[in-house]
């Protein structure tokens, strides 16, 4: 109530009411006028013009005076206050969300264009209030109508480039708020360390996976994967990396990434030391095909990515 009406009748603390340089309405004489005789011009324009139109058009002096004046004033200015109600609190705040400006459509058609007043906050000195060609701002079109017509000049626009940014920050903010309210699985620098001796003897009585050097306990997963139990289950005390991202075993790789998020969940453990089979395919190659060319293990994956291993003479 305060903000649609209450900070025009209460006495506001000074030290909180903006300044702001108006030398330019100053300077307009139209502007002077009316601020000098601005009771005339409430009474006279207000009141007295749209009664004598219903009066002397279709001699109805009382219906002019009370719903022309009176009712139309009423409407008029709780549309205007709703600009700094309604405004700050329904609808989103896709360019910023340090203040409480907002963007509705309910709101823009209650106050005339003024609802998308998010951006009209981020973007003070911009002329539009809605950027997009199908956002209603009647406002805006009477300007360009205006512009076109050579009545009004000097429209001045923000960067497209700048507004994006703004509009991206704004999501990547969202999405961070998002992402802190999930659960990604225990933090790799927290996690407990083994051996992959230790990961070998574990996993005869618990079913391990290793993935990327993280140790995942499968238990709670392995009746609900989608390639069957078997498939999981041959993985278990093994280093499963390569089939994991893909490898010869499709499924995996098609489902790669939703894996990945479920099995942050399912790490208890991260590997000191990489597999014996996985630092034994570094120093010892393998002979492939009639010309004795080397091949090492841990490159021969590189072809699923589309990749030609390199031969080394």
């Amino acid at each position: 109530m305060y903000a649609h009406l209450g900070w025009m009748l209460l006495k506001q603390n000074p030290k909180r009411i903006g300044r702001t340089d108006i030398t330019d309405l100053n300077s307009d004489i139209l502007i002077r006028i009316q601020h000098k005789y601005y009771g005339i011009v409430v009474i006279v324009m207000g009141f007295l013009v749209p009664a004598a139109i219903a009066g002397l058009f279709w001699d109805d002096w009382r219906g002019g005076f009370y719903y022309a004046g009176i009712c139309r004033l009423v409407i008029v200015h709780h549309a205007t206050f709703c600009v700094n109600s309604l405004a700050h609190w329904l609808g989103d705040q896709p360019f910023d969300d340090r203040h409480s400006p907002r963007d509705h459509i309910f709101t823009a058609f209650v106050t005339l264009g003024e609802g998308y007043h998010n951006y009209h906050h981020s973007y003070p000195s911009d002329y539009r209030n809605a950027i997009q060609w199908w956002q209603y701002d009647p406002t805006k079109w009477l300007i360009i109508a205006c512009y076109q017509l050579g009545l009004a000049s000097g429209l001045k626009k923000f960067s497209s480039n700048e507004i994006q940014k703004g509009m991206l920050q704004q999501q990547q903010k969202k999405l961070d708020q998002w992402r802190a309210k999930l659960d990604w699985g225990i933090p790799l620098d927290r996690l407990p360390v083994m051996e992959f001796e230790e990961f070998e003897e574990q996993s005869k009585t618990r079913p391990l996976i290793l993935v990327a050097g993280v140790v995942h306990d499968v238990g709670a997963f392995i009746k609900e994967h989608p390639g069957g139990v078997a498939l999981i289950s041959s993985g278990i005390g093994k280093d499963m990396t390569a089939a994991f991202n893909g490898g010869n075993i499709p499924i995996l790789f098609l489902i790669e990434e939703t894996a990945i998020n479920m099995n942050r969940c399912l790490r208890p453990f991260k590997r000191r030391t990489q597999s014996p089979q996985h630092n034994a395919s570094r120093h010892h190659p393998r002979r492939h095909g009639s010309r004795g060319l080397e091949i090492p293990l841990d490159q021969t994956a590189t072809r699923r990515n589309g990749q030609r291993p390199r031969r080394r003479p």
